[in-house]
């Protein structure tokens, strides 16, 4: 029988992927809210990045058992919990501001002990996505997850600079509180998530299920490639215009958090651009072939462009440029997976998977903000030979360095892509999709 509605079978994902993205709108504004008060406090680009590894780091160390737990355990109740628990997280920067306590060791402290918790909430989520959404629907779902990140990250740096110019830093975490009772309450009283006891399979050893997601993905070698290939991006993009986008833009426009506001703007609507094209495209037969050549188009205008980019239009065009085939390629990553994964694994593997290609994050990050901070920065401010031909395509003053480390990163990350396109060894995994 053919579909006649394109959203045939997602009712209750979609009562829990609105309800999340009004969640994650308000923790959008804190996000954004709080890059800005590290920035004037501390003014460089290591403060930032630092804010961004504590981030990263416990979701990574912690996700082998995250994701052995999300398989054994009642997804719901995980999800459930873990916003419990960010929710005090919010409530206590909101104790610490307003008693004019805060400093920017309490965010890093508290930045750390929420990627624990994601640790947990993003494999829980990503098997509950699984057991809602029928098979043919993962690209269509992929994409609407895509389009609600877009818009959050259009709306969350207008709405969090509105708020900051009216309400200041406690009308930000008020709303963010506000917003995740909204998904606390859908997902508790009207979100039913099928049991996945269906699907279970004899209960192994804690320690050996730690493993199962490694094990797995070493017998499916192309899977494993993919997943490598993806440890080095993540580590080029996190020196360059992933990781250091608001350093980079804060310390070309004099610190106007405007000018950042706009430029994430145009990202989150490039990634809109390229959701709604995955949204109501023909899925891809090729779809290996498509994530090369968007991860290679991503390095080559958000990277290399940028870099060369002088004045605040040429960044917001480059930043969505290069942001439309970034929707495009997550959503054809997500679905390969899925599509190659058991769903009584997903949880496992999808950890095991997380772990390998975010483990270079941190380093990418640390090694983006000391390079900044002591490398390429103090070159471009003291005349040189070296120095006077890259201020000819760079600019000088201060982001010129960044501008820089990007054009490298642009480049590199370019560079590898194409090697990897013309590569046989992934196109077994086409064969399912």
């Amino acid at each position: 029988m053919t579909r006649t509605n394109i959203f045939s079978g997602l009712r209750d994902f979609l009562a829990l992927w609105s309800s999340q993205a009004v969640s994650s709108l308000g923790t959008a504004m804190t996000d954004y809210a709080l890059i800005v008060w590290v920035y004037n406090q501390k003014g460089t680009a290591s403060s930032i990045t630092l804010l961004t590894i504590c981030s990263f780091l416990p979701t990574i160390l912690f996700r082998f058992i995250a994701g052995t737990i999300a398989d054994r355990w009642d997804k719901k109740r995980i999800m459930l919990l873990a916003d419990l628990i960010a929710a005090c997280g919010t409530i206590t920067v909101l104790l610490l501001y307003s008693f004019s306590a805060l400093q920017v060791w309490h965010l890093y402290i508290i930045n750390f002990l929420l990627s624990f918790l994601n640790a947990f909430q993003i494999p829980a989520s990503y098997v509950a996505t699984s057991l809602l959404v029928p098979k043919e629907q993962y690209i269509r779902v992929s994409g609407l997850q895509a389009f609600s990140g877009s818009v959050i990250t259009i709306l969350a740096p207008a709405l969090g600079s509105t708020l900051l110019a009216f309400g200041g830093m406690t009308a930000v975490l008020v709303i963010d509180l506000t917003s995740f009772a909204v998904a606390f309450v859908t997902l508790l009283f009207f979100i039913k998530i099928p049991d996945a006891s269906r699907h279970t399979e004899v209960r192994e050893p804690f320690l050996k299920s730690c493993m199962a997601g490694i094990n797995f993905l070493r017998e499916h070698s192309a899977l494993l490639r993919i997943i490598l290939f993806f440890a080095v991006i993540n580590f080029l993009a996190k020196m360059g215009g992933d990781g250091m986008m608001s350093a980079f833009v804060l310390s070309r426009a004099g610190g106007e958090q405007e000018a950042l506001g706009m430029v994430q703007s145009a990202v989150a609507l490039g990634i809109l651009i390229g959701s709604v094209i995955v949204t109501f495209m023909k899925p891809a037969k090729n779809k290996v072939n498509v994530i090369f050549i968007c991860c290679g188009l991503v390095f080559l205008i958000g990277n290399a462009g940028l870099s060369l980019a002088r004045s605040l239009p040429f960044w917001i065009a480059a930043a969505f440029a290069s942001y439309v085939p970034v929707a495009i390629l997550g959503a054809n990553l997500t679905a390969v997976m899925r599509t190659h994964v058991p769903i009584e694994m997903q949880g496992r593997v999808f950890s095991a998977k997380d772990t390998v290609q975010n483990c270079t994050i941190p380093l990418g990050l640390f090694l983006g903000g000391v390079l900044a901070d002591h490398v390429f920065e103090p070159f471009m401010a003291v005349a040189s030979p070296i120095q006077q031909a890259l201020t000819f395509v760079f600019g000088t003053g201060k982001g010129s360095g960044i501008a820089v480390i990007f054009f490298i990163i642009g480049i590199s990350g370019f560079i590898t892509s194409l090697i990897a396109l013309k590569k046989p060894l992934y196109q077994s995994l086409n064969e399912k999709t």
